[in-house]
């Protein structure tokens, strides 16, 4: 694995703007891809030196590592166009199967299946590639430094290659994460459920301050 300098942020929604200001403040330099730069223009003119814009692939072929934060309904094909950028470098997955219709009861929908995730269709459109999910099961404005008076909430990952989890570990210790390896790709199956979850809340009772905590005896 290559060291963690450039980091790429695929995505010009509010996900990807919070990630990629958590790393710049942690002294990386950025990269946001985006198929309209002209929508990261305010962005990059607020962000500093170590900020810049440009298309999904520059973005891409620009990171160390990349961070994929876009809708899920488009992330397969975009990874699948973005194959051989990707190709040998670690990518932090932080998107979700979320369906384009009505959750009901407050749980929203997915496109996927309870023996299929996103993750795996990403991994399987960019097999040189490795994938790390991060970042999924919680709202953006606690992705970075999440404060909840003292205590420390779990990030839950997978991936199938330990030295990419290593690189992505390193950034959210930075970010202020306990982390919990879940294992391989396929553990994205539990994962990604976990934003149904923690949306219930919010979507039922209008309460979106909250995060998950993994307890030990």
């Amino acid at each position: 694995m290559i060291a963690m300098k450039k980091i790429a942020v695929l995505g010009s929604g509010t996900v990807g703007e919070v990630l990629a200001n958590g790393l710049l403040k942690y002294g990386y330099e950025v990269m946001r891809g985006t198929r309209e730069s002209s929508k990261l223009a305010d962005w990059h003119a607020k962000a500093g030196s170590y900020a810049s814009v440009g298309s999904f692939e520059e973005a891409a072929r620009f990171g160390d590592v990349v961070v994929l934060a876009v809708k899920g309904s488009v992330s397969e094909e975009l990874v699948k166009s973005l194959a051989s950028a990707l190709d040998g470098k670690t990518v932090i997955d932080a998107t979700n199967p979320i369906a384009d219709a009505a959750p009901e009861h407050g749980v929203l929908k997915f496109f996927t299946g309870p023996n299929d995730s996103l993750m795996e269709r990403l991994q399987s459109a960019a097999p040189g590639a490795y994938f790390v999910k991060a970042f999924s099961c919680v709202g953006n404005p606690f992705m970075v430094n999440p404060d909840f008076g003292g205590q420390t909430p779990t990030m839950f990952i997978c991936g199938n290659s330990a030295a990419a989890k290593q690189q992505v570990s390193t950034i959210l210790r930075q970010f202020g994460w306990d982390i919990e390896d879940m294992g391989a790709v396929t553990a994205a199956r539990a994962i990604e459920p976990l934003c149904m979850l923690w949306c219930i809340p919010g979507m039922t009772r209008g309460s979106w301050t909250h995060a998950f905590k993994l307890l030990r005896k």
